[in-house]
């Protein structure tokens, strides 16, 4: 999971001019080992805010993979059988799969096994085998994974589904729909990182979004983004990692090496409508590296990217600047 790592200045927006606005509300919760924070710009909409993590934990019983009971674990102990779940998890691993297809394999929702092997979380963690990295990289493969109606299947027993490089984006813009639906006009969803802004500011101003500084212990910005009702997320080296024998090892894995990528990259945002697509984009365009990714982001409509590279320079995307403001620091 990515860690929070965005400040946002929003909660200053209210002050001055003599005019009455809106008190906001906050709430935040655990979920999926990471802190969701939920800030809604009208004191009445305290059920909806309320229900938004009632939304987080249902949810979490889906898709975790720290959940025996969860769809996802009762797929991967299923032995290869087909196992019925419920209709968002299937719009979840389609999703998936699109973003496995469009980075031709190096997105990947079956390096379960890989994800696992790499304990980034452990006390002391270390770099795993060659033997057990070879044998865990051998059983990623999304073309094994087999849907049919609100069945899924994994054709290689030995597969392990794992959501967490996309859960939180589409669970992100699930809640917003509701939001939206219950006539929420600005507001702040923030799930461990993936920040999603429902329309602007209550004074019509964009919210400005800061993007970390790669290692930054701070929380220091490298730049700030100015958006309106769209979405903010990263990816980065330096969200998880640990350091063995001088060499620093991250949580973005190369699933045809089972290592984590030396690309020159440090992190990677992506600036869009949706969420989800933010997840998926952002470890895609981070696995493609910076030329073939940036490829990709110029071939994609409404959407926009920042590329942090080793020596901490920002390569920008041909929008940004013009239709979403951009301001380094």
């Amino acid at each position: 999971m990515k860690r929070i790592f965005f400040l946002f200045l929003p909660l200053l927006l209210f002050a001055g001019c003599g005019r009455k606005h809106p008190e906001p509300i906050t709430q935040s919760g655990m979920y999926f080992d990471t802190v969701i924070s939920i800030t809604l710009y009208d004191s009445s909409k305290e059920s909806q805010l309320k229900h938004c993590f009632e939304m987080a934990d249902t949810y979490e019983q889906y898709f975790s993979v720290k959940r025996e009971d969860s769809d996802i674990s009762k797929i991967n102990a299923a032995g290869g059988q087909p196992v019925q779940v419920h209709d968002e998890t299937i719009e979840l691993l389609k999703k998936g799969l699109e973003y496995c297809e469009l980075s031709d394999g190096k997105f990947d929702i079956t390096v379960g096994k890989l994800a696992d092997l790499w304990d980034y979380q452990a006390e002391q963690p270390t770099v795993p085998s060659k033997k057990e990295i070879s044998k865990a990289a051998s059983h990623i493969d999304y073309r094994n994974v087999i849907i049919h109606d609100n069945t899924v299947a994994l054709k290689n027993s030995e597969a392990a589904l794992d959501l967490g490089g996309i859960a939180k984006g589409y669970i992100a813009d699930k809640m917003k729909d509701y939001l939206v639906s219950e006539n929420v006009t600005s507001g702040i969803i923030n799930l461990g990182g993936n920040v999603l802004t429902i329309g602007a500011k209550e004074n019509g101003e964009a919210y400005n979004i800061g993007i970390q500084k790669p290692f930054a212990e701070n929380g220091e910005s490298i730049a700030a983004v100015k958006i309106k009702d769209q979405t903010v997320v990263s990816s980065g080296v330096y969200e998880r990692y640990f350091e063995q024998d001088g060499k620093l090892y991250h949580h973005i894995l190369n699933v045809s090496t089972g290592y984590p990528y030396q690309n020159g990259l440090l992190g990677v945002t992506i600036l869009c409508k949706y969420s989800v697509d933010g997840d998926g984009l952002s470890t895609t365009c981070f696995a493609l590296g910076l030329k073939d990714g940036m490829k990709l982001i110029e071939s994609l409509p409404d959407t926009e990217a920042i590329f942090i590279t080793d020596d901490e320079k920002l390569h920008y995307s041909s929008g940004m600047g013009s239709s979403i403001p951009v301001q380094e620091l």
